[in-house]
């Protein structure tokens, strides 16, 4: 690799760390082809990536970035997993290692947040933004939809609701 190539590396890498909502490294000696196609094909599918890159590359782009914490991570043969969603790789990453023993987390990062293997599977274990929103609207749709039903019930059951309300005033 000459030179013009490592710089194209390294931008590269910097493009990564700066944009991606989570990195997650990991050690993985031992892998097969076939285990590596197979984890990259579960991020793909879930919105995210995986890069293998020389370690000194990528703590030469790393220099400066938010996370720049996670460069102790890098020795051995690792490999970065990341996406924009700050859930899914981590997640993926997460069911992957449990998975496959010879896939080790080593750490990782949130923005300039630091996170252990712990850290990274209490990230995985959170809902993605997909999820919360969908939380959201069920939480913001549940007054109008009990309204909607209140409203549509059959005649007795407003009748009633309506003799309730005129027990409770009377009262």
């Amino acid at each position: 690799m000459d030179r013009a190539q490592k710089e194209q590396v390294v931008e590269e890498l910097g493009q990564i760390f700066e944009s991606s909502g989570v990195v997650v490294v990991a050690h993985y000696e031992g892998m097969t082809v076939a285990h590596m196609q197979d984890l990259r094909a579960r991020m793909r599918e879930a919105g995210g990536s995986v890069r293998v890159a020389k370690n000194k590359l990528a703590k030469i782009a790393l220099e400066g970035k938010p996370c720049a914490s996670i460069a102790d991570y890098l020795t051995g043969m690792t490999v970065l997993t990341y996406s924009e969603d700050p859930v899914a790789a981590a997640r993926i990453a997460d069911k992957y290692a449990k998975d496959n023993d010879r896939f080790v987390i080593l750490g990782g990062a949130m923005g300039d947040q630091a996170l252990d293997p712990a850290g990274v599977k209490a990230v995985a274990s959170m809902p993605s933004r997909e999820e919360l929103i969908a939380q959201i609207v069920s939480c913001i749709g549940a007054p109008a939809s009990n309204i909607a039903g209140a409203i549509g019930a059959p005649a007795s059951n407003i009748a009633s609701i309506l003799t309730t309300l005129e027990e409770r005033e009377a009262a």
